[in-house]
């Protein structure tokens, strides 16, 4: 129960919270990392997780369950298990993952270069389309809509269909779920197709989409100077603000035979 103040008399009435819970991900028996999360599509998350941060290498998932050294229940569903034999050896994080982890500055940048290759020069999408999709995205919002207390992301196409909606309580998780769910169904590298985040654009939202191959990727709040960086070295469109019918475009896809660009952007909105 909560008290709702209207502005004139207060009351008594029930709300519905958002779970949150710790989730251990295990890469080949070796704990990597542990992120606050709303259950839910763990399976999806545990694996987006590992392919963003490189720790698969390539190698196919060959299983994932839920703790293999005992029992789902004597862990409270709260330690995935990934198999992939042949991925590289793991390296643990320390700490607990937040929405602001990652790496971070220009080192990171140049690291993710010599790691993943620019995503294909496409045409950008259409701004249209990508304000479509930010009001589309709110009818896939079943529990933000009983709590108000979770964030989106969606993959879609470039007729601005939404392929995929994952929610949670951390950004960085429900685009991890939206990754992962692709990798399992074999459909990254995600060419051609855009991904949208609720919130802002951090530097660890661009990080993850240039490792699942987006083409574009819009925020419904403003992006970081980082991650404007980053999304000009992955050749990526970057969009942020979308909302009440406008956005602003940081950076764009060089369209199919198009030269690099001749300078990194510097954070400014381009025309």
């Amino acid at each position: 129960m909560a008290h709702h103040f209207d502005g004139e008399t207060s009351r008594r009435r029930p709300e519905e919270l958002v779970v949150e819970e710790p989730l251990t991900v295990r890469i080949n028996e070796v704990d990597v990392a542990t992120t606050m999360r709303t259950p839910g599509h763990d399976f999806e998350l545990a694996v987006g997780l590992l392919h963003a941060d490189g720790a698969l290498g390539g190698a196919a998932v060959t299983d994932i369950r839920y703790c293999a050294t005992g029992t789902a229940v004597d862990t409270e569903f709260n330690v995935v298990s990934v198999l992939a034999p042949g991925a590289p050896e793991a390296t643990p994080r320390l700490g607990v993952i937040s929405s602001s982890c990652g790496l971070c500055g220009t080192e990171a940048i140049e690291d993710l270069v010599e790691r993943i290759s620019p995503v294909a020069d496409a045409e950008p999408f259409l701004e249209d389309i990508l304000l479509r999709v930010v009001s589309d995205v709110a009818g896939h919002q079943p529990v933000f809509d009983r709590t108000g207390g979770l964030h989106a992301a969606a993959a879609f196409d470039r007729n601005g269909t939404i392929l995929e909606v994952r929610e949670d309580i951390g950004r960085h998780n429900a685009v991890d779920k939206v990754v992962g769910r692709m990798l399992l169904d074999g459909r990254l590298p995600a060419t051609g197709l855009g991904l949208f985040v609720s919130g802002r654009a951090s530097f660890e939202m661009v990080q993850k989409a240039w490792a699942g191959g987006f083409t574009s990727v819009v925020a419904v709040s403003a992006p970081s100077a980082l991650a404007v960086e980053a999304a000009q070295s992955a050749n990526m469109q970057l969009a942020g603000f979308a909302r009440n019918g406008t956005l602003n475009t940081y950076t764009t896809n060089r369209q199919p035979d198009s030269p690099p660009a001749d300078a990194a952007a510097q954070g400014e909105p381009v025309s």
